[in-house]
């Protein structure tokens, strides 16, 4: 279930909510206690973790070892060497 954000627009009050996503959004401040003043943030919401033993190493994509842009990190340029005329 997802935690909606709510804000009054009468007293200012922010205050978060856990709902079921066909639960109707709040209207009423808990707080001041006005009608139809609360109106819901759209916020940028979370990241996905994942947490527990049910996850395996398996589970995710791994770069394998002949892609080129892992072997051209692995090599590294050499400097130029210095010859110097007498």
């Amino acid at each position: 279930m997802p935690t909606y954000e709510y804000q009054c627009q009468k007293c200012g009050h922010y205050f978060s909510e856990f709902q079921r996503i066909v639960d109707p959004p709040i209207k009423d401040c808990p707080k001041c206690s006005k009608k139809k003043c609360v109106e819901q943030i759209i916020s940028g919401g979370s990241g996905l973790v994942f947490k527990g033993s049910g996850f395996y190493e398996t589970d995710y994509k791994r770069k394998s070892s002949g892609d080129s842009g892992a072997s051209a990190k692995s090599e590294s340029p050499k400097p130029p060497t210095d010859t110097k005329k007498s």
